[in-house]
């Protein structure tokens, strides 16, 4: 029974996402699992912790606000690295069938304005709804129309935001 258990143990304590000894290095590149998302407020993972920070901030209170409206913010997508983000095209590539085609969805890591942390995602979708027609309150502007929870911040607070790109590749 105690083989039984440690051996438990050992397989939570090096499951990807999970809570071991590997997680956080795993979150050092910015990523958070498929289908989940974080707090704005987990400054502990690189996702969040190596945002702009004027961008954070206005994320920050994005989330607040949303909170007293009944909607919940995280975050899908904060700042990646340049590995983290090759991964990313890499995986659009095989699913899409080419580079030009997985470029609408993803940028590389010279154009990802996540690698530089100068954007984030917005999730779940009634969180990014809500940002996308409150955000240039704080200077949130979703980017692209094919990714309604993808933002920055490209305008002052209550100013103006851009029009929007058609999708990543231009």
């Amino acid at each position: 029974m105690k083989v039984l258990l440690v051996g438990v143990l050992a397989l939570a304590a090096c499951s990807p996402g999970g809570s071991g000894p590997s997680a956080p290095a795993a979150e050092e590149d910015g990523s958070i699992p498929e289908n989940t998302g974080i707090s704005p407020y987990r400054s502990e993972h690189a996702a969040i912790r190596k945002l702009d920070p004027d961008l954070l901030a206005a994320v920050r209170q994005a989330t607040e606000d949303a909170k007293a409206a009944g909607i919940k913010v995280t975050v899908t997508s904060g700042w990646r690295s340049r590995a983290y983000q090759q991964r990313l095209l890499d995986q659009a590539v095989t699913r899409y069938g080419s580079v030009t085609e997985a470029r609408r969805f993803v940028s590389t890591p010279d154009t990802s304005a996540h690698v530089t942390g100068k954007a984030v995602d917005i999730g779940p979708t009634d969180a990014a709804d809500w940002v996308g027609r409150k955000g240039a309150a704080y200077g949130l502007c979703q980017v692209y129309t094919n990714e309604m929870w993808h933002f920055e911040l490209l305008t002052t607070p209550g100013g103006e935001c851009p029009v929007q790109r058609a999708d990543a590749a231009g």
